[in-house]
This record gives structure tokens, sequence and C-alpha cells, in this order.
């Protein structure tokens, strides 16, 4: 979800349940679950496809470490002179 928001405008990202379970490589069950927490922790909102991240600083901090290696990284090399495309 986060590196999805950061290629994005504001905190609402359109994707289904089905999809972030293919994405993931996990049941779609695991995320009804997951995402049913992440509301009732009060940091997204989700209904139909249509996830509203509400407290983007507590999602961080409920992710896991791989997700603030991945985005240095990529700052990295998209402020490369060689990176990108």
């Amino acid at each position: 979800m986060l590196l999805s928001l950061d290629r994005l405008p504001d905190n609402c990202l359109t994707m289904t349940q089905e999809l972030i379970a293919n994405m993931l490589g996990v049941r779609r069950e695991g995320v009804t679950i997951a995402a049913g927490k992440l509301q009732q922790l009060g940091v997204i909102e989700y209904h139909r496809g249509h996830i509203t991240v509400l407290d983007r600083t507590r999602l961080e901090q409920l992710s896991c470490e791989c997700y603030a290696v991945v985005k240095k990284e990529t700052d990295r090399l998209q402020l490369s002179p060689h990176g990108g495309i």
C-alpha cells in the first residue's frame, strides 16, 4: 500500500482485496483480516475496493522494515543520474 501511495498525489487507492491478495500471493481472506485490523486501528478506511489511508505515519510504523529499505533504494535510484530510464 505504501509503495503505491508514494506514486499517487493523494491518500486513496482503488484496489480490491482480490487484487491485493494476488499481488502478495496470499488468500483473499488474509487480506480481509488485515484490512479489518487496520480499520479497527483507525489507520485505513476500506469500502468496496476503495482504500483511504487515514494515518500514514501509523501505517509506516506497522509495516515491516522492508518498506523503508525499498523506499530508500527507489529514492536513491530516482535521484541518480544513471538511475531510471
